[in-house]
Parts: structure tokens; C-alpha cells; sequence
């Protein structure tokens, strides 16, 4: 493979490598003549990724919310590899629900995990992308375009990240360093299957206008994103239609809240029924569920 769609000779760092999209993101990058070093919480399952890219793919376990950590890790990567060429800042998890019914613990969790992450990773991994004039990739989301009801803690961290990506680009743009954001739909990851076992969820999302209600395979969207990536793109689009709904952003807010008075009042009888279940979703959630008690730690450990 050529072109622009290359990653020959190039090291990425990938966090949130443990499954789902990170996973797919890291085996093409491999796929693509990259080589990768993937961060997460998840031992066994990046071992497992690291050895399917192949490529000398090495893994690190670091909680992205851990400032003394990822720069520990970072000082490792650029040891072990001798350069970064892209960082992804891809660690995300969610959760559900009304806010006024919310748990603020977990709300402020995904804030902390999606927005403050990124910003750990960007400022753990930003001096080895302006000595090798790299890339940051943030990835952002449908919600940071278009805020749901029912999904307050992720809309606000993905829209927050959004913004930190657009303050990070003008910052580092003098330095050569591009910075750009991923926005991609509901897409069949461990998170939205974990979201849609919550039926109050499940039906909220099956009732929003079409194309927003379908969930979209994982490997065109990553193909999509990785070329994006390798082209050091200002913005890449998982999907489609996603540019429309960039061009559209301003007439969103009023859209969303004239449907959501017609059946957010149902949503809610729901949720409340089902047991207002207020944790994190997915695998991915509740690994970063059982890393929130050693959050405070700094110890980072590699693997092979």
C-alpha cells in the first residue's frame, strides 16, 4: 500500500488499544507498515492486540487519567522506539441516563476518562510529536456534533475534546505538528452493544432520525479513519453523512430538543422502570470501573 494511505516507517501510540475501535485502529495501522505501541487497562487483551499486529508492536498498561504515568510511558515509547509519529487519543468510555437521576461519580468519570485523558495524553506525548513534527489524532464523536438526550456525560466530554483538539492545533501548528479530530456514529463496539442491553437506551437511540438510529460496522469506519490519519487530515469522518451534520451543527440543538419534548417523557418512564442503571457500559466501562480505585497510582507496566 502507497500513498497517503501509508503508515511505513511511522510509530503510533493508540490508547484505548484494549478492544473495540482502538484494537482495530493499532492492527491497521500494523496492516498498513506501522508500528504501534498501545496503551490501556486491559493486560491479557493487549498482549493479545499487540500480537496480532506483529511489527515489533509492543503494549503498555496506564490509566489515560494519570499525568505521572503516561509520561512515564511516553519517555518509554520514544526510548524503546526511537521516534512517535502519531499519537490516537482514543480511550473513551460512557454512561446513561437523565442527568437529575445520574450517578455523579460515574458522570464525572467519563468526563475525566474522555476529556482530562486527552489532555494527559497530550501533554505526556506532545514533545516527541514536535521533535519528530508528528500527529494527534482525537477521537471525538457524532455527540460532540449533535448532544442527545439521555447522554449528557459523553456529549459534554466528546464536545469538550473536540474543543481542546481545535486550542491543541493552533498551539502546536507553528511547531509542525497537525492535530486532527475523528468524528464517527454509533458504530458496533463493546460500548454501544453494552449501551443497547439497556432498554430505556436501546429504544431512545432506535428512535432518533435516520441515519443518527443505525449502528455501523467497525471496519469500513476504521478504514475511513485511518485514512484520515495517515493523511494527517484537520477532520476525518467515520461515516458518510457525519460532514453534513458538521455543516448543520448550529440547527442541531433546537432539532434535538423539538423531538425530545415529543418522547423524552417515555425514555424516562423507561429508564426509571428498568432500574435507572447509572454504571458505565461495556467491557471497556468496566475495566476502567475497576481502575478507578488505583487511579491515584503513577506505575505503568509494558509488555512485549
Amino acid at each position: 500500500m502507497g500513498g497517503n494511505r501509508d503508515f511505513t516507517g511511522r510509530v503510533v501510540v493508540v490508547t484505548g488499544a484494549a478492544r473495540g475501535l482502538g484494537a482495530l485502529l493499532a492492527r491497521g495501522i500494523a496492516r498498513r507498515g506501522g508500528r504501534v505501541a498501545l496503551l490501556g487497562l486491559e493486560p491479557d487483551e493487549l498482549a493479545r492486540t499487540a500480537g496480532e499486529c506483529g511489527n515489533g508492536a509492543r503494549w503498555w498498561e496506564a490509566d489515560v487519567t494519570d499525568d505521572a504515568a503516561l509520561a512515564a510511558v511516553a519517555r518509554e515509547v520514544a526510548e524503546h522506539f526511537g521516534r512517535i509519529d502519531v499519537v490516537i487519543a482514543n480511550a473513551g468510555i460512557a454512561t446513561g441516563g437523565p442527568v437529575e437521576h445520574s450517578d455523579p461519580r460515574t458522570f464525572n468519570r467519563v468526563v475525566e476518562v474522555n476529556l482530562l485523558g486527552s489532555v494527559a495524553t497530550a501533554r505526556a506525548f506532545v514533545p516527541a510529536l514536535r521533535e519528530s513534527k508528528g500527529y494527534f489524532f482525537q477521537v471525538a464523536s457524532l455527540a460532540a456534533l449533535c448532544a442527545a438526550p439521555m447522554m449528557a456525560a459523553y456529549a459534554a466530554s466528546k464536545a469538550g475534546a473536540e474543543a481542546f483538539a481545535h486550542s491543541l492545533r493552533a498551539e502546536l501548528a507553528h511547531h509542525g505538528v497537525g492535530v486532527g479530530i475523528g468524528y464517527l456514529s454509533w458504530t458496533d463496539t463493546d460500548m454501544v452493544r453494552g449501551a443497547d442491553r439497556n432498554e430505556a437506551l436501546r429504544r431512545m437511540r432506535a428512535g432518533l432520525p435516520f441515519p443518527a438510529n443505525r449502528t455501523y460496522p467497525l471496519e469500513p469506519t476504521v478504514d475511513r479513519l485511518l485514512d484520515g490519519v495517515a493523511a494527517r487530515r484537520p477532520h476525518v469522518y467515520g461515516q458518510r453523512w457525519l460532514p453534513a451534520m458538521q455543516a448543520a451543527r448550529a440547527l442541531l440543538p433546537a432539532v434535538i430538543t423539538r423531538h425530545a419534548r415529543r418522547v423524552m417523557a417515555g425514555h424516562e418512564r423507561d429508564w426509571l422502570a428498568a432500574g435507572a442503571e447509572t454504571g458505565l457500559v461495556g467491557a471497556g466501562g468496566a475495566a476502567a470501573d475497576a481502575g478507578r480505585g488505583a487511579s491515584g497510582g503513577t506505575a505503568a507496566r509494558a509488555g512485549g
